[in-house]
């Protein structure tokens, strides 16, 4: 029953890439609302889960919120060592971007997938009813993952072929994640400590590149509401799910 209903998952990570390529001459509308929709994933979703899931504290600091900033600083020196090795090697660049961060961004966001199918697949052993109000959470902000997933792969400078292959590994990834859970069962608090770093590395993009390069050309307002719109789509999701 898991792997089934993850399947809506699939669809609407395709979808969600498919949106996003649909609206190329709207660029900076695009990046607006993919920041937007990143930066509610990040607090609205990921963050509260993992410090629910973690628990334990380090030096009177949550794990999880250890692992958070952690994950920031990754992505951070992730892009530093990628740029200055292709500065180094002389490769050819891409408006100053290297095509690599955006496939590390996008390869992140094919394992969160994996994560919401286990969690899919989890809520299922547990009942379900809780299956079910688990996968339609998924199902909403999958949307937002396929059209992340798309649009951090293009905005580094990547080919089409590789953002839509980096789009269908990401939306199955659900489908295999919800399937590994009829063989695996992964501990709460490692589950909250992946969501941890995840979510920091994920709002370095979201606020270091993503926005920035979205009001860098149109400083719109119709791209800031953009933005606004995008994290209240994720409040509005999370607050339907609870």
């Amino acid at each position: 029953m898991a792997v089934f209903v993850a399947l809506g998952a699939f669809l609407m990570t395709l979808a969600g890439g498919w949106t996003a390529q649909r609206v190329t001459d709207r660029r900076h509308l695009v990046l607006g609302l993919a920041g937007g929709l990143m930066l509610g994933v990040v607090g609205l979703d990921l963050l509260p889960e993992a410090l629910e899931a973690a628990g334990t504290q380090v030096y009177g600091v949550p794990v999880a919120l250890l692992l958070f900033v952690a994950g920031f600083l990754l992505a951070h020196l992730v892009e530093r060592l990628l740029a200055a090795r292709q500065a180094a090697h002389g490769a050819e660049e891409h408006d100053g971007r290297t095509p690599e961060v955006g496939l590390t961004a996008a390869a992140a966001m094919v394992g969160h997938s994996a994560m919401d199918g286990v969690a899919i697949g989890a809520a299922f052993q547990v009942g379900g009813g809780m299956g079910v109000a688990v996968a339609l959470a998924v199902i909403a902000h999958d949307f937002a993952d396929g059209f992340n997933t798309y649009t951090i792969t293009s905005l580094y400078g990547n080919a089409r072929r590789r953002a839509l292959a980096m789009l269908f590994a990401d939306a199955v990834a659900p489908v295999a994640g919800a399937a590994s859970t009829l063989l695996v069962t992964i501990p709460e608090q490692a589950l909250g400590g992946y969501l941890g770093l995840f979510g920091g590395a994920l709002l370095y993009l979201a606020a270091a590149e993503i926005l920035p390069e979205a009001h860098h050309e149109h400083r719109a307002h119709s791209t800031l509401l953009c933005t606004v719109a995008g994290a209240a789509f994720i409040w509005l999701v999370v607050g339907t799910a609870e």
